[in-house]
């Protein structure tokens, strides 16, 4: 089973509610890609230079460190320091990042949690969704920094703490976060364009601005079985069942060629388990699955693995409809 990260806020994964789906009209609240959250309690640290422990072993980017236990009383401001300058585009706050990360507790240098040796994080720096302390000190970071910081209890885990992962309310944590990628509402896939020849099948544009790209459905009957076929093939890893991915999608109906759900106009990403999309649109879960990180793929769902003879009330979607998806695979985890 995967192991969940300790940083994450205690609240639900931001799933895209395609089996409550309706008209396009309706996707701006659905889409999100976070739950919201109530205005924060405590106010914007002061951030400072210091005092931070030093890397002593792994101090390449990406690389797994190895940091020494804090000296003296640490700051009771965030202390920040970018210590490899990355020259990427910069975070911002709302944004999703991928990264590699380790946390140690400042007085004893215990590791409490790290992502190196599992596989990198995706997350968004919202309110609700990640420690606080993250949100401010990764704020305006360029991809492709290494960044450490000291995080007291006020924008960690507050005066409760963390039990299950050994925090105490009164912990200083130290991070080190090497920021591999960034995602926002307008990324796209990237990947290399794969030439779309079966005129059977839908045909999916290829810009890469964040806009939607189009879909043409060919006045045709569509499949019978599943279709899941590359639009820009990118070069990441491949998805895999057990994994979560951060998306850009838009879902048609074969028949009207209406859009049902889309994340493009709504300024959110999509971010969703291919296990639990199994048991919305299994189409969807299985078409995702294999397809490499950083692609954007065309699938086409048959009724049996979509909604069948129990769609979604009141939208455009209808007994016995045929699917058609566009997908941006940005990341997984």
């Amino acid at each position: 089973m995967r192991r969940r990260s300790v940083l994450l806020a205690a609240v639900p994964v931001g799933l895209v509610s395609l089996a409550a789906c309706g008209d396009d009209k309706s996707a701006s609240s659905k889409a999100s890609a976070a739950p919201s959250a109530s205005a924060s309690s405590v106010p914007p640290p002061k951030i400072v230079d210091g005092p931070l422990p030093a890397i002593t072993a792994g101090t390449k980017f990406d690389e797994k460190p190895t940091v020494a236990k804090g000296t003296g009383d640490p700051s009771k401001n965030l202390a920040v320091k970018t210590v490899i300058a990355g020259s990427g585009k910069p975070v911002a706050e709302n944004d999703f990042i991928q990264a590699n990360y380790l946390g140690q507790i400042w007085s004893t240098a215990k590791v409490f949690d790290q992502s190196y040796d599992r596989s990198p994080l995706v997350m968004q720096l919202a309110q609700g969704s990640i420690i606080d302390g993250w949100r401010y000190a990764l704020a305006g970071r360029k991809v492709g920094s290494r960044v450490l910081m000291a995080v007291p209890p006020t924008w960690g885990y507050g005066t409760s703490g963390n039990s299950q992962a050994g925090i105490k309310g009164t912990d200083t944590l130290v991070f080190v976060v090497d920021v591999l990628d960034s995602f926002n509402s307008k990324s796209s896939s990237t990947g290399k364009e794969v030439a779309q020849s079966d005129a059977a099948l839908p045909k999916v544009g290829t810009n890469t601005d964040g806009k939607a790209p189009s879909i043409d459905i060919p006045k045709a009957d569509p499949p019978k079985k599943l279709v899941s076929n590359y639009v820009l093939e990118g070069d990441g890893a491949e998805v895999q069942a057990a994994q979560t991915i951060l998306c850009q999608f838009e879902g048609v109906v074969w028949d009207s060629g209406k859009t049902f759900e889309q994340t493009y106009s709504t300024g959110r990403l999509s971010q969703f388990s291919v296990e639990q999309m199994q048991e919305v649109v299994k189409g969807l879960a299985q078409g995702i699955t294999g397809k490499k990180v950083g692609s954007r793929v065309m699938i086409v769902v048959p009724p049996d693995l979509a909604y069948g003879n129990n769609p979604p009330s009141g939208g455009v979607v209808k007994k016995g409809s045929t699917l058609v998806f566009s997908v941006d695979i940005l990341a997984a985890m």
